[in-house]
């Protein structure tokens, strides 16, 4: 699909694939900063790459793998500095400075995100909720006060908001994309069930609560299979 400009749906790709980082490597620097961050609350201060790998649920060969493209390989016989190597991966993803995020659609979703409380110990800042019901705007949550999502332009500069999370039904998530990236923003959190169409400079990550179910839904299947086999050979 293409337009007066280059339209997709999310991003292939970015400067850190540029730098040699494979997005799946940047998927799992998040993990892997929280079981650091898990493990310094703990008063650990080094880490082997087996702790590690284990705090995180990944191998510690790919584990290392994923630490050598920060420049970062431990000491041997000592392992790796936990708070150093969180400060790495923090700066790394972007988090050494505050981010300012807005939410879109106060439904039972949005609600439950806006009154999440990790926001700010990660690094973000939820600035704004927006909502195109009227009888939702004016309703304070947390410490902000739902707007109109008629407000959204005014909003976002103002706060320069950075990140645009979505949690609207699935027939408003691609007019409200547009107005975000008419906005100025251009990294997007989408939770409605639909594929957005945003220009090239556009992040879009994607969370669908029913296809991770799903997934689930299959494996349980096949468990359930497998052990049904066991039974009946065993007879």
């Amino acid at each position: 699909m293409t337009s007066a400009r280059s339209r997709k749906s999310g991003r292939a790709g970015d400067d850190r694939a540029e730098r040699g980082i494979p997005e799946a490597t940047v998927a799992r620097l998040p993990v892997y900063l929280r079981a650091l961050t898990s493990l310094s609350d703990g008063d650990v201060a080094t880490a082997s790459s087996a702790d590690l790998a284990t705090a995180a649920g990944v191998n510690s060969a790919k584990l290392r793998k994923d630490l050598s493209y920060l420049g970062t390989y431990g000491t041997r016989g000592v392992g790796y500095d936990v708070n150093y190597l969180r400060y790495q991966i923090a700066r790394e993803i972007g988090l050494t400075q505050d981010w300012s995020v807005v939410i879109v659609g106060i439904g039972n979703l949005g609600r439950a995100l806006a009154n999440y409380s990790g926001f700010a110990s990660r690094g973000f800042r939820l600035a704004a909720l927006l909502d195109s019901d009227g009888a939702r705007v004016g309703e304070v949550i947390g410490d902000l006060k739902v707007s109109a999502v008629e407000d959204l332009e005014a909003v976002v500069r103002d706060n320069a908001v950075a990140i645009g999370v979505i949690a609207t039904p699935a027939e408003a998530a691609q007019d409200v994309c547009d107005q975000l990236v008419s906005a100025g923003v251009s990294s997007i959190l989408n939770f409605a069930p639909a594929v957005l169409v945003v220009p090239d400079h556009v992040d879009v990550r994607k969370v669908d609560l029913s296809i991770e179910l799903q997934i689930l839904a299959y494996h349980e299947q096949r468990k359930a299979q497998e052990l049904g086999a066991l039974e009946a050979g065993a007879v």
